[in-house]
């Protein structure tokens, strides 16, 4: 059994639930700043038409539309440049290293959010339901046939 064509197998999906956990965890900040949803969190005192507020309105909207799958790519784009904007003037300020500017989870989902605009949302996703059948009946192997050689 090669393995390497086994985890190839499952590369795809992986990448769809890789999209739903961005977009989910983007989603619980636009949350919290629109919503102030759990209360108690920093963003409690977020005016809606802020900064802050405009980054929790990008967030939930296109964090929704990364969890179903929908205008990934486009998505996944505008929330990566957002997270580099939320960076450099939120946190670059407070100093150089992420670990001291509390910046790691800006660029974390900077560029998980770049790489999903590059990748696609995957297989699952709305965004491939709507490509049709052509796509689907390419893929209906899935590849295990190939894997277990």
């Amino acid at each position: 059994m090669n393995r390497d064509r086994l985890t190839a197998t499952f590369q795809p999906y992986v990448l769809s639930v890789f999209r739903f956990i961005t977009g989910l965890l983007l989603f619980q900040y636009g949350v919290a700043k629109v919503f102030k949803f759990p209360s108690g969190t920093m963003f409690d005192k977020v005016e809606l038409f802020s900064l802050i507020g405009a980054a929790g309105t990008l967030e939930l909207v296109l964090g929704g539309l990364l969890m179903i799958g929908l205008f990934s790519r486009i998505a996944a784009f505008i929330l990566s440049g957002e997270m580099a904007f939320a960076y450099f003037i939120g946190h670059f300020p407070k100093g150089f290293l992420p670990l001291l500017n509390n910046g790691t989870a800006a660029i974390l989902f900077c560029f998980a959010c770049l790489y999903l605009s590059v990748a696609g949302g995957g297989p699952i996703s709305i965004d491939a339901a709507m490509h049709g059948s052509r796509d689907r009946d390419r893929d209906l192997d899935h590849g295990f046939r190939q894997a277990a050689e």
